[in-house]
C-alpha cells in the first residue's frame, strides 16, 4: 500500500531517504553536490509526496539485508595500533569506537552521515581517540573520563547534524573537534 502523497512526513521517513541517498553517495551513483542537494530536499521535505522523487531514480536500500544493518550500527576497533577512517565513507547511526593501547583517528567531514542525528559511543583504554567533526555539527557530550583529558567541541549551530558523543575512557585521550589544531597534531594521514 503506498502511503497519501499529501500525508506529513515523519523524522524516520525522512531518515530512511537519507539512507537510500547515503548508499547511492557511497556507491558512486551520486556526486557529493547531488547528493547534498538532495539530502537537503529531504530534511525539507514537509509531506511523503515531497520525499517521492528524491529517491524516484536510486536502488530502495530499505529491505532487511547487511547495507540497512551497517547504517543502523558499526564498530570501528583499534588494539595496539593506529587506525584512521577518513575520506567518503557510510558512518553509521549507532558508531561505537574502540580503542585499547593505540590510536583512532575518526573524520567525519567528508563521511555520509544516515541521518540528522548520530551517536558515537567512544570508548578509549590507554588509548588515544581522536573524531573530526563537520564544520556546523552540533556536537553533545554525555560521556565521562577517569585518569585521562575529554575536550569535545562542536559548537551548537542548528543547521547541521546532531552527534551526541556517549562512552567512557580510562587513562587517555579523547577529543572530538572540527578543527585539526585543536589536536596538536600537523595531520591525520
Amino acid at each position: 500500500m503506498t502511503p497519501d502523497p499529501v500525508l506529513r512526513a515523519s523524522d524516520a521517513d525522512r531518515d530512511r531517504v537519507a539512507a537510500v541517498l547515503g548508499e547511492a553517495l557511497a556507491t558512486g551513483r551520486l556526486t557529493s553536490l547531488e547528493h547534498a542537494d538532495r539530502l537537503d530536499a529531504a530534511y525539507t521535505a514537509k509531506t511523503v509526496g515531497e520525499l517521492a522523487p528524491i529517491t524516484s531514480d536510486l536502488p530502495d536500500v530499505s529491505a532487511p539485508n547487511m547495507v540497512a544493518l551497517g547504517i543502523e550500527q558499526q564498530t570501528i576497533d583499534s588494539k595496539f595500533s593506529k587506525v584512521i577512517r577518513k575520506g567518503r565513507w557510510v558512518a553509521s547511526r549507532n558508531t561505537k569506537l574502540s580503542a585499547r593501547f593505540g590510536a583512532l583517528i575518526i573524520d567525519l567531514t567528508d563521511a555520509v552521515l544516515p541521518g540528522r542525528e548520530i551517536t558515537i559511543e567512544a570508548d578509549a583504554r590507554f588509548s588515544k581517540l581522536i573524531v573530526l567533526v563537520p564544520d556546523n555539527a552540533q556536537v553533545v557530550d554525555e560521556g565521562g573520563s577517569m585518569f585521562g583529558k575529554r575536550h569535545v567541541s562542536g559548537g551548537t549551530r542548528e543547521d547541521g547534524p546532531l552527534i551526541r558523543v556517549t562512552g567512557r575512557s580510562m587513562f587517555s585521550k579523547v577529543i572530538v573537534s572540527r578543527e585539526v589544531s585543536d589536536w596538536n597534531l600537523n595531520s591525520v594521514g
